[in-house]
């Protein structure tokens, strides 16, 4: 070993110093880098490809080239072929799709207006209480309508209005006031169940309390008024009334519509023991009630809505309803336009007594009138109109259609002036009949299919099936009927 060359262990790195830092890695390659090499080595190949094309191509070789020609103009043609099927569409169904249903019913709404002060703090109610607080009770009676409005929540009012048997006129008014006007949800509940108690009646038919105040047209009318509810005078329909500007905070769904609802309801149900309302009056809260449906916004309140319109139609006197129902009609078909709004009114009218369907029945009438531009209400004259709408030309008006066949089966048969008449029955039976066969099923012109399906479906109804028209030798169409 030679003196002077270092030791073994001193050859050793040192483990307490660091460790030299690696040499730096070359930069990671990302996938756009190895997307920009794919698309750069297959330019290469391409030229290298249509090279090799030049040199070979003119002495009978294979060349891609022509396919690709030959599938750009094969697509081509189908994209013209594509075009022209879409442009024979549109003019087979030139129209837009039909809206749905449903009108603007409330517009802006405004503050109450002339609701005066009816003194509740003076009622002999509140006195009574007072002198059982100069016994010792401390009952709060200073607080005046506070005190009412606690005992009015809880239900206590209710019960001593029928422990008295007697309603002060002060007291009604007021919870009638608070019913229609009030922002307190609570509140519009617990009014409308007081009015519930005491308009009702007893098991003689007897009413529960005296009252001497009941809730007057004038009044509900104004409440609606304050709502926005769009009065519209005949010829103007409510879906085009520009009283109420887009986007409006106020121009949205009355919080005390419920509350109106039930307490009309109520006034009706006494009818027997008190007539709150005239026959005209009562003709114009039917009106009322049933452009409500019209209403999307309401569509959760049909239950109340329909509660509210049965008793209105069950106010009225039997010698007053014939004459009242036919007003009624009218009115509705000048307000409603001849679409999917005026099925949404017949198909709403859903009591099954004699009075809601002849109610159904005319407003299907007086619809089918005015669409034709009668002057007089002729139902033969009617049905010859529409049986005369050819299915089978290019021109029909499919929807149309649809809406007739609707109007005119609820005109014939919702009530029983024209179920024993056989010549109108078998007419009729005999255009559904017609409809159900005559459109085809791959006629997918502007609501064809729909009319055709209401045809067929019409024509199961009980009247039309109880009796079926006798079938000519020879009819292409009787082994179907028959199977039907």
């Amino acid at each position: 070993m030679v003196r002077d060359e270092p030791l073994d262990f001193e050859n050793e790195d040192d483990p307490l110093l660091p460790t030299a830092r690696p040499a730096k890695r070359s930069k990671v390659i990302g996938l756009d880098d190895l997307l920009l090499d794919y698309l750069q080595s297959s330019k290469k190949d391409k030229l290298k490809v249509k090279a090799t094309k030049s040199k070979h191509g003119p002495k009978g070789g294979y060349d891609s080239g022509e396919e690709d020609d030959k599938a750009t103009q094969q697509e081509i043609a189908v994209c013209k072929i594509f075009e022209e099927v879409q442009q024979k569409g549109k003019v087979m169904d030139a129209r837009d799709d039909v809206p749905p249903w449903g009108q603007q019913i409330f517009g802006c709404q405004k503050p109450p207006s002339n609701l005066s002060n009816v003194g509740v703090e003076n009622c002999h109610l509140l006195q009574s209480f007072s002198a059982i607080e100069d016994l010792g009770f401390d009952l709060e009676i200073h607080q005046g309508e506070g005190f009412l409005e606690g005992m009015l929540l809880d239900g206590w009012l209710l019960n001593l209005v029928h422990i008295c048997g007697f309603v002060e006129d002060s007291i009604a008014s007021w919870t009638l006031t608070n019913l229609l006007h009030s922002s307190n949800e609570k509140f519009q509940v617990s009014a409308a169940d007081f009015w519930d108690g005491i308009l009702s009646l007893d098991e003689a038919g007897k009413p529960l309390v005296n009252l001497g105040y009941f809730p007057s047209y004038s009044v509900l009318k104004r409440a609606m008024l304050s709502y926005g509810y769009l009065f519209d005078t005949p010829g103007t329909k409510a879906s085009t009334s520009g009283s109420t500007a887009a986007g409006s905070s106020d121009n949205g769904l009355p919080h005390n519509i419920i509350a109106w609802l039930r307490v009309v309801s109520a006034c009706c149900k006494i009818r027997k023991v008190c007539s709150i309302f005239s026959p005209s009056e009562a003709e114009e809260l039917l009106v009322i009630v049933i452009s409500l449906f019209l209403d999307r916004r309401l569509e959760g309140l049909l239950l109340v809505l329909g509660d509210c319109l049965n008793s209105l139609v069950l106010y009225f006197d039997t010698s007053e309803w014939e004459t009242s129902c036919v007003m009624v009609a009218e009115s509705i078909a000048q307000r409603v336009t001849v679409d999917l709004n005026c099925l949404r009114i017949v198909d709403c009218i859903t009591g099954m007594n004699k009075r809601s369907k002849f109610l159904r029945s005319q407003v299907a009438l007086q619809l089918l009138k005015i669409s034709f531009g009668l002057k007089v209400a002729n139902v033969e004259k009617m049905l010859k109109l529409v049986t005369s709408i050819n299915v089978k030309e290019k021109e029909c008006d499919f929807f149309r259609l649809y809406v007739y066949l609707v109007l005119m089966n609820n005109l014939l048969f919702s009530s029983d002036a024209f179920r024993e008449k056989t010549v109108i029955v078998d007419a009729w039976r005999n255009y559904l009949r017609n409809c159900s066969t005559q459109i085809g099923c791959t006629d997918w012109r502007f609501y064809g299919p729909k009319a055709r399906n209401k045809a067929s479906y019409l024509l199961q109804g009980p009247i039309l099936k109880k009796n079926p028209v006798s079938m000519l030798p020879g009819n292409p169409n009787d082994h179907c009927l028959r199977q039907k």
